[in-house]
């Protein structure tokens, strides 16, 4: 029978829709949440009060999702977030195709009006399984109490892969307050093996190898995904060859190696890029030609035989012409050619090679600041060289982003986080935040512009709340800075809808919300200001006051080539014209 609040009396051997939910996501490893209550997700709330789960209470759902891909992102694991229908499950669908572009592993559960209203456009109604539809690898919404367990199982079976990705359960809150059949044991399925391409595939990529003179090794997200870095490490160094990453594996190579050539792309090093473009074999792991990586794809490594390794099928020759496609597990493929590169033909030596890619390298161009003004560039080389190795850094996204990913010196991957595909203002903060809960007792930075920060500033109550020593550095020049800099670049000089200049005092705000900050904006007092931020057992804001027209180099224009990086001498060229 009901009882006045709704709720029915159970049997023995019974359980809520809700207890059962949570009940599951704790056999299923989950330890920490991210959401924010609302109506129809009540029922799981109200299950949370006598549950040993833990929830985070952010103060957006789009923060829950961030948080969720940022503890995602530093574990491996597979990060869940909680939102009520309607407004709140829509909250969460940037958070979602920020998974989905990154393969995140991520599981969201939403709320939904009661089954018998569905369709009727009730309050706070909305068909979130078909507007997530496009975003996540499924979206599905429970309809009967006894499919609930089998539909999360399967939801978090396909979150964790072959490929990652985000997943979407929405559930109608009748069905969280139905009776069900209490957990169960976990079903036994038995381990497939991992998928692995072929041999004669694999002799095909060795004898690639072998027969080039400019061979480069390119790591993707791939890498990260699969835990295949330590292979992907051994690979470069059995063969000595140079390689680089895109951004979602920066850490992927051994650190100090100095065959690693750094970032690639539109905002990479030099010595990246021009080995690329100059490279007549390129092993690449685990990325998908992203325009950003490849410009126009006809002018991308034009003399290179490509062999392509990806767990997805279908990102093979997506983008790019491949001459070897290995689909299947990142390391099982590493794996197998470290093993027949020994067994067949014995390893090749690039080091030659390597110390030529080396020397088309130089120091990252930077613009020259005013006296006496704060350089953005500066502050993100004082901050890095300071961090113990240990530390995970998380961006948000803009010219920040990109002199962070450019001076990064992260040890492994995952201690590198940042919005990639989506390039998702907003991010940096909530994914920082989620990090932290993964990592309590490591240092957490998050890294944010001025305009990104203000989408998500209402995180720092999350900080204050649950007293996490996340330390933000906010890099202010009171601009949008990369659209402004393209509006330089290619809009003729007209700023449109780019000044931040009536931005609030970031310290007082801070401090509105009961954490410690402090300004700096002259170099002299940066390295004594980041030190303190660094040594804070407490959360901290430093807000650096930059000077506003410092640009991201090196820049390949959309649809140019590696030789046609612009650097400082752009503008000061067009200056001189004028």
């Amino acid at each position: 029978m009901f009882l006045e609040s709704g709720f029915t009396v159970f049997e023995s051997g019974q359980s809520t829709g809700a207890r059962l939910v949570l009940d599951l996501l704790a056999d299923e490893g989950v330890e920490t949440i991210f959401g924010y209550p609302g109506g129809a997700i009540m029922p799981l709330y109200d299950a949370l009060l006598e549950h040993p789960l833990q929830h985070v209470l952010t103060r957006h759902e789009a923060a829950a999702a961030f948080a969720a891909g940022g503890y995602a992102r530093s574990t491996g694991r597979v990060g869940v977030c909680v939102a009520t229908s309607g407004p709140g499950a829509t909250n969460l669908i940037t958070g979602l195709l920020d998974a989905q572009m990154d393969s995140i592993p991520l599981v969201a559960i939403t709320g939904q009006v009661r089954t018998s209203v569905m369709g009727t456009d009730a309050f706070q109604e909305a068909d979130i399984t078909s507007i997530a539809g496009p975003v996540t690898k499924r979206s599905v919404c429970v309809r009967d109490a006894a499919s609930l367990e089998r539909t999360l199982r399967a939801a978090f079976r396909l979150a964790r892969g072959p490929r990652p990705g985000p997943v979407l359960v929405d559930i109608p809150t009748d069905i969280l307050k139905a009776a069900v059949a209490a957990l169960g044991p976990r079903p036994h399925s038995p381990h497939a093996a991992p998928a692995r391409p072929d041999d004669a595939a694999l002799d095909a990529a060795l004898a690639l190898l072998h027969g080039a003179r400019k061979p480069v090794a390119i790591a993707g997200g791939g890498v990260r995904s699969a835990g295949a870095t330590a292979l992907y490490r051994e690979l470069c160094a059995r063969f000595a060859l140079p390689h680089v990453a895109t951004i979602n594996a920066l850490g992927c190579a051994t650190p100090g190696d100095p065959n690693f050539l750094g970032m690639l792309g539109m905002h990479g090093w030099k010595a990246a890029n021009l080995a690329v473009a100059e490279a007549d074999v390129l092993l690449a792991f685990g990325m998908r030609f992203d325009d950003r990586v490849t410009g126009r794809p006809d002018r991308f490594a034009r003399n290179a035989r490509i062999v392509h390794a990806d767990i997805d099928a279908a990102e093979i020759g997506k983008i790019v012409a491949t001459e070897v496609a290995l689909a299947g597990d990142l390391r099982e493929t590493l794996a197998l050619l470290l093993q027949r590169s020994e067994a067949t033909r014995g390893t090749r030596a690039f080091g030659g090679w390597a110390a030529e890619a080396r020397a088309y390298g130089s120091a990252l161009p930077v613009d020259r600041a005013p006296a006496g003004a704060l350089s953005a560039t500066a502050v993100c080389d004082a901050l890095f060289a300071m961090l113990p190795p240990d530390a995970i850094v998380a961006t948000d996204v803009g010219q920040h982003q990109m002199w962070a990913a450019q001076r990064q010196r992260a040890s492994d991957p995952r201690h590198f986080l940042t919005s990639a595909g989506l390039g998702t203002m907003g991010f940096g903060l909530p994914a920082a935040i989620g990090a932290q809960f993964a990592h309590p007792g490591r240092t957490v930075v998050a890294i944010a512009g001025d305009g990104g920060f203000q989408m998500s500033l209402s995180e720092l109550a999350t900080l204050r709340r649950y007293e996490l020593p996340v330390k933000i550095v906010l890099i202010d020049n009171r601009r949008l800075g990369m659209v402004r800099q393209w509006q330089d670049l290619f809009y003729d000089k007209r700023y449109s809808a780019t000044d931040l200049s009536d931005n609030p005092d970031f310290v007082a705000l801070a401090a509105a919300f009961g954490v410690r900050a402090e300004c700096v904006a002259e170099p002299a007092q940066m390295g004594a200001a980041l030190a303190r931020l660094l040594a804070a057992r407490e959360p901290m804001l430093l807000h650096c006051a930059c000077y506003p027209a410092e640009n991201c180099w090196p820049l390949i224009p959309p649809g140019a080539s590696a030789h046609e990086a612009l650097g400082p001498e752009a503008l000061e060229r067009e200056a001189a014209v004028a």
